[in-house]
Parts: structure tokens; C-alpha cells; sequence
């Protein structure tokens, strides 16, 4: 497989993200009036991009954020099931700060044993071999030099970047928050790996669509997940 741009942009702003629930499970919320919003910005915000292919995943809110793009770019968006957020298991639909932080210190824990299992839910291999092969998919389809775009999830998005980017870790994307439209872009293949390029912590429509506090605990830092920390650090290169 050749080069690549891969870029990760996470669903908009959904009633469950406004009261930090971990709605984890298919269909999910829809797309509140401020995310219709944020995902009409989506296309201006990509013009520059040479897409090729636009993928979400099986959840409503991904497709509904995707199709503004999709449509402006004349593309079929496809639905891949590998790109839905990391399962909540028994903690879906908790909203509450022990339940939230449960979530969140699994996911970003991955790092030490992959084969850990969130309770009553998936491993971290098994959500890694997930989006890995809707990955290798978008790659098969674009070919050498070609981007795709893929409307995820904040942790998954978070997860699969730092551990798969060669340049950030875990630690680092557990401290950095994904703001509702927000984008990792990647750069590289899954032969040669892949570098982090960006990390847009705000959405893609810019600051007056961009709301920190009802994200949702899936975009939001591990430190506080109901209070978005400021003055993040940069991309690092190891």
C-alpha cells in the first residue's frame, strides 16, 4: 500500500454529549440543531483536501455529519461498523463522574495491556483490529497519494491515533480533548506507519461552533471530563 492522508474528524454535538452520556450503542443520538451546524461547516473547512472517499461509521451521528461533505463532494459515504466508538458495556448511558472516569481511564490504559476488556464490552486489540481494517479498506480504495475522510468517534479517534501515530502516545491524547467536528489527520499507510500531522482540538468550523462544555466524555481530557483544561501541548515528534 502507498502514502496516504487519513483524516479523522469526529461526529457534531448530539443530546447526549450535552449531558455527558457514554451512548456508546447503535443507533445513538441524533445531531442536535448546533451539530447540523457544525457539520454544514465541514465541507468549507475540507475545500483545500483532495478527498477521494468519505467512510462513518454505523452510529446515526456519524452519517448525519458526513452528509454535508459527502453531498458537496459528489461521494457515497460508507458505512463501516469498525469505525464506531469504543463500547461503554456496563457503564452505557452512565453519565455520572465515577462512571465517566471508569470509561476513560480503560480506554486510555490500552497502552499497558491491550487485552484488557472494558467491563462488559471489547478489548483495546479488538477495537485497534476494528478500525485498522476499515483503514486498510479506505487504502485498497483510494490508492497511492489519495486522502479519505473518516466521521468517527472521540475516544476511538483518540485511541487508534496515539496508537498508531509514531509520534504521540496515549498520554498524550488522554491529556489532549476532540472537540465535537474536531480532526486528527495522519499522514502515511499501514505498511510504513502512520505520523499525526494536526491535531485540531476545536471544530472545523471555528471557535463560534465550538462548545467545550457538552462534548461529550469521549472528546473531553481525562484529567476533569467535565471541565475541558486549556493550553494544551503541540504535536510531539519522538
Amino acid at each position: 500500500m502507498g502514502h496516504m492522508r487519513l483524516l479523522l474528524v469526529r461526529h457534531g454535538q448530539t443530546s447526549s454529549n450535552i449531558g455527558h452520556h457514554l451512548d456508546t450503542a447503535a443507533p445513538g443520538a441524533d445531531l442536535t440543531e448546533f451539530g447540523r451546524a457544525q457539520a454544514a461547516a465541514v465541507p468549507g473547512a475540507l475545500a483545500d483536501e483532495d478527498i477521494r472517499a468519505v467512510y462513518a461509521s454505523t452510529l446515526v451521528r456519524t452519517q448525519q455529519t458526513a452528509a454535508p461533505l459527502a453531498r458537496e463532494l459528489g461521494l457515497e459515504v460508507r458505512v463501516r461498523d469498525g469505525l464506531r466508538e469504543i463500547a461503554a458495556g456496563d457503564l452505557e448511558m452512565r453519565n455520572d463522574r465515577d462512571g465517566i472516569e471508569r470509561y476513560v481511564r480503560q480506554v486510555f490504559g490500552w497502552e499497558g495491556d491491550l487485552d484488557e476488556r472494558m467491563p462488559g464490552a471489547e478489548t483495546g486489540r479488538e477495537v485497534l483490529d476494528r478500525f485498522d481494517a476499515v483503514v486498510a479498506e479506505a487504502e485498497q480504495e483510494v490508492g497511492d497519494g489519495g486522502t479519505v475522510v473518516c466521521f468517527a468517534h472521540g475516544a476511538v479517534i483518540r485511541m487508534w491515533s496515539a496508537l498508531r501515530g509514531d509520534n504521540i502516545d496515549l498520554a498524550f491524547a488522554s491529556d489532549r480533548p476532540l472537540e465535537n467536528t474536531a480532526m486528527v489527520a495522519l499522514e502515511g499507510g499501514s505498511d510504513q506507519g502512520w505520523t499525526v500531522a494536526s491535531w485540531t482540538d476545536t471544530a472545523l468550523g471555528g471557535s463560534t461552533l465550538t462548545d467545550t462544555r457538552h462534548t461529550g466524555p469521549g472528546g473531553e481530557p481525562d484529567d476533569d471530563p467535565y471541565e475541558p483544561a486549556p493550553n494544551r501541548p503541540g504535536i510531539v515528534t519522538r
